[in-house]
């Protein structure tokens, strides 16, 4: 995908950009509104340049940060690499985590999207303390093993995973992290939170509604044998 604004101020993408809406939660397609002149990127030869977009599903305002990779005499080369202002949400099931996990979570998860790494790194260590504390004692090993397990399934690297083994679980103050690193972190923590949360009470509630089922099927219907030797008896 190439992205120019032309000498006539026409701004050319020769494919369309779809993006999570933060407003509506839609993959939609971001609508130009508002493009950089050319001759004021021109004259000023900025290093990155400022779009106005709008959502295609609801309509409300997309703002994007975008480098400027080429100057010419009949267009101006963008990056594709669209910087949105405002980022999506991200999103879990908290409806099944205690109160305290869940407000922790929720402020870690938004620190992820600010792009403040450290404040997100230390707030979801302070996620995983609530969740040991509110775990009985023979679960609070299953934090870390959890862990363990989404780290091999997902192939991070021996590094990677000592990194963020010590971001959540050691006692020491948390090491600085990357964009990337903190990438990796925020799957492997709602991974973690969703084997011990929220799998765990659908699989009981599962259970719960079989079991239900079965007892009034149980008491309700007649068995083919009993039906049988009723009409033999007859």
């Amino acid at each position: 995908m190439s992205i120019y604004v032309k000498n006539n101020n026409d701004f050319e993408q020769t494919e369309p950009v779809v993006r999570e809406c933060p407003h509506c939660g839609a993959q939609a397609p971001l609508v130009p509104l508002a493009t950089p002149s050319f001759a004021a990127l021109t004259e000023a030869k900025p290093r990155h340049a400022g779009i106005a977009f709008r959502c295609g599903a609801c309509n409300e305002p997309r703002f994007a940060r975008v480098a400027i990779r080429s100057f010419g005499d009949d267009r101006i080369v963008l990056s594709t690499n669209l910087v949105e202002v405002e980022r999506s949400k991200e999103h879990f099931q908290y409806t099944y985590l205690p109160k305290e996990v869940g407000r922790l979570l929720r402020e870690a998860f938004a620190c992820y999207t600010a792009d403040l790494y450290l404040a997100f790194a230390i707030l979801c260590r302070r996620a995983i303390a609530a969740a040991g504390l509110e775990a009985p004692a023979d679960r609070q090993r299953g934090l870390r093993d959890l862990f363990h397990d989404a780290a091999q399934l997902s192939e991070i690297d021996d590094e990677t995973e000592r990194t963020l083994s010590a971001v959540l679980f050691d006692k020491r103050p948390e090491p600085d992290i990357d964009a990337e690193q903190a990438a990796v972190l925020i799957e492997i923590v709602k991974d973690v939170f969703h084997q011990h949360y929220v799998r765990t009470a659908k699989l009981k509630r599962a259970i719960k509604m079989r079991k239900f089922f079965a007892g009034e099927t149980t008491q309700t219907v007649t068995p083919i044998a009993s039906l049988q030797s009723r009409r033999n008896s007859a």
